[in-house]
């Protein structure tokens, strides 16, 4: 796959820091940002002051609030809007992706209702094989990224040969990744991290130490690996960067979305308190009902996923979580 035209449809922390790795990478990129106002000062300003403020973008990355105009051209198109908005904006943008484009899943959620991953509800939008659908997964925390601090990632497509091409499209002297044909275990591992994110937050905000969020982050880790395996996945991946990885990251760092909203949840407030005090998706809040219903219907125990949706919902608060957590009964380690 040639170096060409790359959109990214979606100018939030992640779609930018994105950008600009494709760019350092030697691609021209178009994003499309929804409000005019971010698109005009990407372009004129070479900086997005609402998602990345103080991180001056490359001269290839331009920004239009035109997705047609966005996508005009490009070989590839990079997904990065909130995982539940996707299918509508995929129904409305379809007819305006070349027939050949690969289309690149930055997303890590799964979809209220219908239980799908994004890879699938991408081929339902538009239509397109899994040789065309990809997904980019890691321990990869935007602000980080952007700064181009060094990471790795996990480029993953059904087709190995595509996985390897956009492997080329994106490695960047600071972005290193790797490829992998799991795509299913590389969606939900960056789907569930940010449950056990949520979860490890609220331990924190609730004053609790390293012993206790370290009890979090392995047992979520056993409940990801339950249900990823359940449906198909490679053990390896959840063990890797699109696995522990990301989960490592995204429990550990401030700089987590979902880390930081399950602080505020332990802390006492609401849900809604959040959501009214920020522009940011914590993704695991959106997603935690759908991978809580997806573990039911695969008949998996997914204690995790099932208190940090009744935590977020309103029906428990932290304490209680916490609370109920630890009157469960005890059990061998590997049941």
């Amino acid at each position: 796959m040639r170096r060409g035209k790359v959109a990214v449809c979606g100018a939030g922390a992640w779609g930018t820091a994105f950008s600009i790795v494709l760019a350092d990478a030697g691609n021209d990129v178009t994003m499309w940002a929804r409000r005019p106002e971010v698109a005009e000062a990407i372009t004129r300003d070479h900086e997005n002051p609402d998602y990345q403020p103080g991180i001056r973008l490359p001269d290839a990355i331009d920004a239009t609030d035109d997705v047609e105009r966005a996508l005009h051209g490009a070989d590839v198109v990079v997904l990065a809007t909130p995982s539940q908005t996707l299918r509508a904006n995929l129904t409305e943008w379809a007819p305006h992706i070349a027939g050949d484009a690969v289309l690149v899943s930055l997303m890590k959620g799964v979809e209220l209702g219908t239980l799908n991953r994004m890879s699938e509800v991408i081929h339902q939008a538009t239509g397109a094989g899994p040789e065309r659908i990809a997904v980019v997964s890691g321990p990869n925390l935007s602000p980080e990224i952007a700064r181009r601090e060094p990471a790795a990632s996990v480029v993953a497509c059904e087709d190995e040969s595509v996985a390897r091409a956009l492997q080329a499209r994106v490695h960047s002297p600071s972005f290193r990744p790797y490829t992998s044909v799991d795509v299913l275990g590389c969606e939900l591992g960056g789907a569930y991290k940010n449950v056990v994110g949520l979860a490890v937050g609220m331990a924190v905000g609730l004053g609790f130490g390293d012993n206790t969020t370290a009890s979090v982050i392995t047992r979520g880790l056993a409940e990801t690996a339950r249900l990823a395996m359940r449906l198909g996945a490679n053990p390896l991946t959840l063990m890797g960067l699109a696995g522990l990885g990301d989960l490592v990251a995204t429990c550990s760092s401030p700089l987590s979305r979902n880390r930081s909203f399950g602080e505020r949840l332990g802390r006492g407030q609401t849900t809604e308190e959040i959501y009214a005090s920020t522009r940011q998706v914590a993704e695991g809040a959106k997603s935690c009902s759908s991978l809580r219903a997806l573990a039911e219907q695969s008949g998996v125990d997914a204690p995790v996923a099932q208190y940090v949706d009744d935590v977020v919902g309103g029906r428990l608060t932290a304490t209680q979580m916490m609370d109920e957590i630890l009157a469960r009964s005890t059990k061998a380690e590997t049941d």
